[in-house]
Order: C-alpha cells, then sequence, then structure tokens
C-alpha cells in the first residue's frame, strides 16, 4: 500500500550517505551505495576504492559513525538500517 513511500525514503538515505562519502574520498567514480533487506532490518553497504576506505572509516571510526548516526537521526521510529563497508 504505501511501498511508493518506502522506496522514496530509502533513496533518500542512499542518497544521502553516497553524496557524503564522494565528498570524503579522492575516488569518487568507485563509489557504490546499495541498500538490500535481510530478514527485519535493511542493509546500507557502501563500496568505496580501498585506498579510500581509511577516509570513510576515519580516526578510530569516527566518520563511519558519524554517517550512521547521521541516518539513524532521520530513519523512522521501529525501523532499522544497518550500514556497513564491504569490499
Amino acid at each position: 500500500m504505501l511501498g511508493w513511500v518506502t522506496d522514496k525514503v530509502d533513496r533518500m538515505y542512499k542518497e544521502l550517505v553516497e553524496s557524503a562519502v564522494k565528498r570524503l574520498v579522492e575516488k569518487t567514480e568507485s563509489v557504490s551505495v546499495v541498500i538490500r533487506q535481510e530478514q527485519d532490518k535493511e542493509l546500507l553497504e557502501i563500496s568505496v576504492d580501498p585506498q579510500d576506505r581509511g577516509r570513510v572509516i576515519g580516526k578510530e571510526g569516527q566518520t563511519i559513525r558519524a554517517i550512521r548516526m547521521m541516518v539513524s537521526a532521520l530513519i523512522p521510529r521501529g525501523k532499522e538500517i544497518q550500514i556497513i563497508i564491504v569490499e
């Protein structure tokens, strides 16, 4: 019934994360963000060039933690999105 709303919101998260990550890396063309449904949660998978992984993770994980906090502040209650960096 409200599937189009969910799709629009998912696209918004994806575009937000993709935009943030592209501002951090040197090789923007290698940035890919994919949303997958896994059981009761969604996975937002970030893929970047191996040389840019450290930039996305940040010192002691501060950068990826900030991205996760940004997304969690926007999602509705009860929805769970896990953000991971894939190789």
